[in-house]
């Protein structure tokens, strides 16, 4: 019963952060367990297991708002499948020696990521129409994304999403809602590679998956409210310190770094985290946009700076 709470607890927690900034339930989720104590690879087949429900009941709802490119979703999601299949098959089949510092340097890239996604202002979005993507681009960016997704337990999101956001091909709602879909045959396929690699093991984690399920259904009205009252800046760049930071101790450790290394790192991690969470209050003050000054034939002033500096929320 204890540790059923403590992995709700982890689900409650990974949801805040993933319904305030869009993303990183995975990240956060498989930084946590690893921290109580779960291996790597069973911290991400809980994580994966319990999403296969979240993202159905995402892309569902997505479908419902025509927020989907179903091209896309098979263009992106197939390869992310095998991706994803072939990342859980490599990770279970490391050592705990040798698995635990794989995941964490992937965290610790991951980490930074968010880190710095969020401390620096975001330039604007490119609003053009829905313009198809290439499966020459499409694959290869679901296959790693995929990869690194399941052998990091995370990533998806802020692999894909990014990445497709910042070509301006098409609408942020479909690329969100795209990815969002396609996410369910990812963590689908890691699910299922897990259950193969690590089949004598996966009964003893439902109670990490009942406790993450729990924790993130617990959460989910907590998180929409939540969203509308903290700074995304502010949380994303305090999320992503902390995952660089602990994923790192991990990583000092396996490779013998002692005092007075291991400190100094420790320090310029500390140093440069409470800079960019100083940068990020600073840009969660400053205005979203500068109002356009009205030109000499209208009264009004023209909305469409406003529209380009509209940030949409990110998958996770």
């Amino acid at each position: 019963m204890r540790s059923l709470l403590i992995f709700t607890l982890v689900g409650v927690g990974a949801q805040l952060v993933d319904g305030a900034l869009g993303m990183a339930f995975g990240v956060t989720a498989s930084t946590l367990l690893v921290l109580s104590g779960v291996g790597a690879a069973q911290a991400s087949a809980a994580v994966h297991l319990a999403e296969v429900g979240t993202t159905l009941a995402s892309g569902i709802s997505h479908w419902r708002f025509k927020n989907i490119d179903w091209p896309m979703v098979l263009k992106l999601g197939v390869p992310g499948a095998i991706g994803a299949f072939a990342g859980a098959t490599v990770l279970s089949s490391l050592s705990t020696k040798h698995a635990a510092p794989l995941m964490a340097a992937i965290l610790v890239a991951i980490g930074a990521y968010v880190l710095l996604r969020f401390s620096l202002r975001n330039p604007p979005v490119i609003r053009h129409g829905s313009t198809p993507h290439s499966a020459k681009f499409l694959s290869p960016l679901g296959l790693f994304g995929g990869f690194i997704d399941a052998s990091g337990g995370g990533g998806w999101g802020p692999v894909t999403t990014s990445t497709l956001l910042s070509r301006g091909k098409t609408a942020p709602r479909t690329v969100i809602g795209s990815v969002s879909a396609s996410e369910f045959l990812v963590a689908a396929s890691a699910s299922l590679g897990f259950v193969v690699g690590l089949r004598d093991e996966f009964v003893q984690n439902l109670p990490v998956v009942l406790g993450l399920a729990a924790g993130g259904v617990i959460a989910a009205p907590i998180a929409a409210w939540l969203v509308s009252r903290i700074s995304p800046a502010l949380l994303g760049t305090a999320v992503g310190g902390v995952i660089v930071l602990t994923n790192s101790q991990k990583l000092v450790h396996y490779f013998g770094i002692h005092w007075p290394w291991s400190t100094l790192i420790y320090s310029l991690i500390v140093v440069a985290w409470a800079t960019l969470v100083a940068l990020a209050w600073r840009n969660s003050r400053a205005p979203k946009y500068l109002p356009a000054e009205p030109g000499p034939d209208t009264s009004e002033p023209a909305r469409e700076s406003e529209e380009l500096a509209a940030i949409p929320e990110t998958p996770r």
